[in-house]
């Protein structure tokens, strides 16, 4: 009998027991294998028509949002121009920082070096607005129109303290490359309300002159690829290489999908890979943008009242006026996760002009965007959040004049604040000490701030995970408590 159990067969009849199993295990511990080398084959069936339903197939909890919108105010904004009024820095204006309040903690080499670090009071002026007496800088105007619709968080931290580590941190919930961003994670644990855009939307200012931004930072990471992000653009191309080429019609592109999805479901039946499947439902997902894309981003219609509401910059495509107005589109339509990126605060030097540009192109389209949102009854389950990687230091980079100065990052602590979608409205949350440098009461962790957006959207951060190489992950790592007191 032939005994060669790897180059050759066994006969059929006349097989032991001992010589069945052991022919019959080695089939099985091959798909064991495959399956430890590519979780994501169990994926398959779902892959296949992934834009109805996403692998949670029940919320953990009541969901309060069911889109969420990310103003990433990219470089840093300064929380203590912003939201985080400290008048005693303006009383200590010059001062070296005191030890007892450094507490050893480390500087970047920007700023480590320097014989002193003269304490920065802000140039500008903060008032008390809303029913909740809310202090906002005079660079805010807008804002303070709609206080009573936030939920301040001033006690955010990380451990991040440059830019790239800190970026990805608040994106991803790590400071190292390669892991799923926030939406992906929901679209792959929520899917999609609509079939004809994607469920993941990225918008970035353009023109802006600042820290890079990576594709990376809405990829999908060890995910499948259909959960990534899907960048509009502005011009007349606002999805990369959609339109048909000149000479094809709708016809032939939907002709020519039909024989291509053919060719591609023989692969699959050979090799069984899951991105397959993902190929596929790309492909066909870019035939419906070729009608749905040009829709949502036609804003021809829209009545001149809201122009004037977003402001002037609304009519210039890619501006972040423009970009809120989309937002607001998009959420219409039941993207899940809109993401949309401003450069420009990363502010070592000359931070009173910078800051002043700043916030004249963001205020009052963040304002409206919110009132946008609500006389159309979608803030309510629309969460929209407003935040940068981290704060800046509330001493000054460099020489300290009357009337200019700059700030080094700073992530001991920073502003975010979120309105609707299930937050409490017109309340602040969280405490730093009276120079602005330490968080001294509610901690708001980079992963509690996770935990708390994925509870809001009814999701238990523990719950939504991805086995990858061994382990489950999930966006919160080991780690993450949902701030229950943000919850309304």
């Amino acid at each position: 009998m032939n005994t060669n159990l790897c180059t050759g067969p066994l006969p059929a009849a006349g097989l032991t027991r001992r010589h069945f199993l052991n022919r019959f295990g080695l089939g099985l511990g091959g798909i064991a294998l495959s399956h430890l080398l590519n979780p994501a084959r169990g994926l398959a069936e779902a892959l296949a028509n992934p834009h109805h339903g996403g692998v949670i197939a029940h919320p953990h909890f009541p969901a309060k949002a069911k889109r969420v919108i990310y103003l990433f105010m990219a470089g840093g904004p300064s929380q203590l121009e912003t939201f985080d009024y400290k008048p005693m820095l303006n009383q200590r204006n010059g001062e070296d920082l005191p030890t007892s309040v450094r507490m050893g903690q480390r500087l970047t080499g920007m700023s480590g070096n320097q014989a002193i670090l003269p304490l920065a009071g802000s140039l500008f002026k903060f008032k008390q607005h809303g029913k909740a007496g809310l202090w906002v800088s005079e660079l805010l105007p807008h804002t303070t129109k709609i206080v009573d619709e936030l939920c301040v968080v001033r006690s955010m931290f990380t451990e991040a303290i440059n830019h790239d580590p800190a970026i990805t941190f608040m994106q991803t919930g790590s400071e190292i490359s390669g892991r799923p961003s926030i939406g992906a994670w929901l679209n792959y644990g929520l899917g999609s309300d609509n079939e004809n855009l994607p469920a993941f939307v990225v918008l970035i200012t353009p023109g802006k002159v600042d820290q890079p931004l990576y594709s990376r930072l809405w990829g999908s990471g060890f995910l499948p690829s259909e959960y990534q992000g899907v960048q509009f653009r502005s011009g007349k191309e606002p999805v990369l290489y959609l339109g048909n080429p000149a000479g094809i019609s709708t016809a032939g592109r939907r002709l020519m999908l039909d024989r291509l999805r053919e060719l591609h479901e023989f692969q699959r039946a050979e090799s069984a890979d899951p991105e397959i499947d993902t190929r596929i439902s790309q492909y066909e997902m870019a035939f419906r943008l070729q009608a749905s894309v040009p829709e949502v981003t036609d804003v021809s219609k829209e009545p001149q009242s809201i122009f004037e509401l977003y402001g002037p910059d609304a009519k210039k495509p890619g501006t972040f006026a423009a970009n809120c107005l989309l937002a607001r589109r998009l959420a219409e339509r039941g993207v899940k996760f809109i993401q949309l990126y401003h450069q420009g605060w990363d502010q070592h030097g000359n931070l009173p002009k910078g800051i002043k540009t700043q916030c004249r192109e963001t205020d009052q389209a963040s304002a409206a965007l919110i009132t946008d949102l609500k006389q159309r009854g979608l803030l309510e389950d629309t969460l929209v959040i407003w935040g940068g990687e981290f704060g800046r230091t509330n001493y000054s980079q460099g020489k300290l004049t009357s009337d200019d100065y700059g700030r080094d990052h700073h992530p001991r602590c920073f502003t975010t604040w979120m309105a609707g979608g299930g937050v409490k409205p017109g309340f602040v949350y969280g405490e730093t000490d009276e120079l602005g440098y330490n968080v001294v009461k509610d901690p708001v962790h980079v992963h509690d701030f996770h935990a708390t957006l994925l509870r809001l959207l009814g999701i238990d951060h523990e719950q939504l995970t991805f086995k990858h190489q061994g382990r489950r992950f999930r966006l919160t790592d080991v780690s993450g408590n949902v701030a229950e007191a943000l919850l309304a």
